[in-house]
């Protein structure tokens, strides 16, 4: 008796076995690229680290993070955090406290002793960096890790650059700082202090360096003509937070006027009022067009730091100053007014930006320097070979992050000049943006906000103004990460396929399909949380 047709089917039919053949679009995995990772300017692999602290795994995830930068820690204080600004969990409730999160792995690392490995094999070659900052410390990590013998000369008598003396104690402790700088020390990095380089050319052939990365940072306040008696008191913001670093204080008064509006006045205004000083910032310009970040400005006047806003100085005198007021023009810019205010002033702190000391360069044939800055290539080769620079002293945003991201990139394509090659950074993934993710999955979870000291100690003692999360919070913070772009092995895909299509390849292994039953419905795609799938039209 002949059986029916569905049981008879010929198991090498094209119907048995082949059913993908109706399709038209097919689903392939890849992976996109968050948008943290893409943002950030040190080069972090933002959700890479995250996807082990999660996990609880604070070692693996502090080691995966320090792959890029040396000092979470530190970064953790003083990072800008753009990464949060691009975050797309923002669009659910509030981004990830990514900084929160790599403020706890630095100090879990300083806690448990974690260490850095040292260098796998030695090159034989040695690279000269002048000064000890996060760029020049940043590129002597990533130098000494791809081998190279690698020496830090910097004019100060301690590491730090910048992170030092251009950021109080009380954002960041010296004792994080210190801890992040010698774990670089520990891996064979050498560093001399109290050693100013007066010509590269010079120290390169004496030292017999192969190369060379200039990181001075930009230590020199700018000036401002201000007419003053000759007992006014007139100094540079730069001097007074450098000075802080010593055993002995500027000596200030009570009355301290900031002339400025960006972040270093803000810094400035904050330790003169811990000092004992009722500090005033004058700045020419709204609190809308200040340079400063809200946050800190936010911060200060909680403080009770009193800001006279679209104000410029006109005279300074023994013991006050005269201010004339600005208004707003139709375009937005500040013009005077003709009207003039008298107020009492100890001394004037200039908070007008700075400048790097460019002296080192004096005679180098092909160096090429506008506005103050050096002019590099795309590698970050000056036009004098075998000389690379980053951080202050080229053209680009001055903070922490930025300088960091420039030591990684300056020591890859040194790595690759002394070996004759040239560094080619892998592509990227196409970007994962919001609308590629399938949000439904994922459960409400407010941010964790990390805990700020209490304002009357805030203004009268240098104690860190912000804390940090606990392994609770820590652990929750990790958790809200969304991993954008990036398969975690939720199953869904393996769940909804109605043709059973989907291969679990093992833990860790992700998945593949099987494109002999796939018939290109896309369901996979659509329930995908992460959006790590798309569909592709058919090859015909």
């Amino acid at each position: 008796m002949d059986k029916p047709f569905a049981i008879t089917l010929d198991p090498g039919s094209s119907l048995a076995n082949h059913t993908g053949s109706w399709r038209t679009s097919r689903p392939v995995y890849l992976d996109r690229l968050p948008p943290c990772n893409n943002q950030c300017p040190a080069g972090e692999d933002i959700q890479g680290w995250l996807f082990h602290a999660e996990s609880g795994n604070y070692e693996k995830a502090w080691r995966h993070l320090t792959k890029d930068n040396p000092f979470p820690a530190t970064m953790g204080r003083v990072c800008y955090h753009s990464c949060e600004g691009v975050c797309n969990r923002a669009k659910l409730d509030a981004p990830v406290g990514i900084n929160s999160v790599e403020r706890f792995l630095g100090d879990e690392a300083i806690k448990q002793g974690w260490k850095l490995a040292p260098p796998a094999s030695e090159s034989g070659k040695h690279v000269l960096v002048v000064g000890a900052g996060p760029s020049g410390m940043s590129a002597a990590y990533h130098l000494r890790r791809l081998g190279h013998r690698v020496t830090v000369h910097d004019a100060g008598p301690f590491m730090g650059g910048m992170m030092r003396f251009g950021i109080p104690k009380y954002r960041l402790p010296r004792e994080v700082l210190d801890a992040e700088m010698q774990r670089v020390v520990d891996i064979g990095v050498e560093v001399k202090l109290n050693s100013k380089v007066d010509n590269i050319l010079d120290s390169m052939k004496a030292g017999k360096f192969d190369a060379a990365f200039l990181a001075v940072g930009a230590h020199i306040g700018k000036r401002a003509y201000i007419p003053a008696g000759d007992t006014a008191k007139i100094v540079d913001a730069i001097s007074v937070l450098r000075s802080m670093e010593g055993e002995d204080k500027p000596m200030l008064g009570r009355r301290v006027v900031v002339y400025g509006g960006g972040n270093t006045a803000i810094d400035v205004a904050r330790t003169a009022k811990r000092m004992g000083a009722d500090p005033i910032i004058v700045y020419r310009r709204n609190r809308e067009k200040a340079p400063a970040h809200d946050f800190e400005i936010e911060e200060a006047l909680q403080e009770g730091i009193m800001v006279k806003w679209l104000s410029t100085i006109k005279q300074a005198g023994e013991s006050s100053i005269t201010i004339e007021k600005m208004a707003l023009d139709e375009k937005g810019f500040p013009q005077p007014t003709g009207e003039f205010e008298t107020m009492d002033a100890d001394s004037v702190v200039l908070a007008l930006g700075q400048d790097v000391d460019l002296g080192l360069l004096n005679g180098v044939p092909g160096l090429e320097v506008s506005d103050g800055v050096v002019k590099v290539a795309a590698n970050m080769m000056t036009g004098h070979p075998g000389i690379f620079a980053g951080g202050d002293m080229v053209p680009a945003d001055r903070n922490v992050t930025v300088a960091i991201g420039h030591g990684k990139k300056a020591a890859r394509n040194i790595d690759a000049w002394l070996k004759g090659t040239t560094h080619v950074p892998a592509p990227k993934h196409e970007l994962a943006t919001f609308e590629r993710l399938n949000t439904w999955y994922y459960a409400d979870a407010p941010k964790t906000v990390r805990p700020m000291l209490d304002i009357i100690r805030r203004q009268s003692t240098f104690d860190e103004v912000q804390g940090g999360l606990d392994e609770s919070t820590a652990l929750f913070e990790a958790r809200r990460c969304l991993s954008c772009g990036n398969c975690f092995e939720c199953d869904n895909c393996y769940g909804v396929c109605p043709d059973n299509a989907v291969i679990k390849l093992g833990p860790g292994k992700r998945f593949a399909f099987n494109y002999d039953y796939c018939k290109g419905c896309g369901m996979c795609v659509s329930e995908c949380p992460c959006g790590a799938i798309k569909m592709e039209a058919e090859e015909i």
